[in-house]
């Protein structure tokens, strides 16, 4: 017979406090009044888009046109550079008289260069703003959450936010009349 080790329970620490609220005039107060009271690391998860919620949240607007700006012009000098390189330079033919260099040729590989670059300035601009990839936030631990997508509409205040006290925060949100609050916790590895 073999003994078996003991199983341990996983270890648990506090992830978030989250909020269910029923209707987007509700959600919407009470991300103003999150605001207002001064967290830092909260967000608000909604099935849709809802208007003023930026405002309420007090969200500053997306740097990633800048990124995406500066990508175009790099992706436009690349082109340009490149095609003066190529055909003004290094293998320059002359066809009928006119200059290897001859800009309106080159217009389809100027735009799709510059495409391709804001393309790619978007895309990788995005993750590293939203902190992707992470393959798992705790809010996932709450059942009620699957609603988020559905007809329900979530506050949730993390740990790590600076102000956060599990009792405070909790109270704080029970006192902005959801219809759920819950702790959330996530196992510690």
């Amino acid at each position: 017979m073999s003994a078996e080790a003991p199983r341990r329970a996983p270890k648990k620490r506090v992830a978030l406090v989250l909020a269910e609220f029923d209707t987007t005039g509700d959600v919407l107060h009470a991300a103003e009044k999150v605001r207002e009271a001064g967290y830092e690391k909260w967000d608000v998860h909604t099935p849709f888009p809802i208007h003023g919620m930026d405002k309420a949240m007090g969200l500053e607007d997306s740097k990633l046109g800048y990124i995406v700006a500066v990508m175009a012009i790099l992706g436009l000098t690349s082109a340009i550079s490149m095609y003066y390189f190529m055909n003004g330079l290094d293998y320059p033919i002359i066809i009928g008289g006119k200059p290897g260099f001859s800009p309106p040729a080159a217009f389809p590989v100027y735009f799709e260069l510059t495409v391709l670059f804001s393309a790619f300035g978007t895309v990788f601009g995005m993750f590293h703003m939203n902190k992707l990839p992470r393959h798992h936030h705790p809010v996932f631990e709450s059942d009620r959450f699957a609603a988020a997508t559905d007809d329900k509409y979530f506050i949730s205040i993390e740990a790590e936010d600076g102000k956060f006290d599990v009792e405070k925060t909790r109270g704080f949100l029970e006192s902005l009349h959801p219809s759920n609050v819950e702790v959330v916790e996530e196992v510690v590895s």
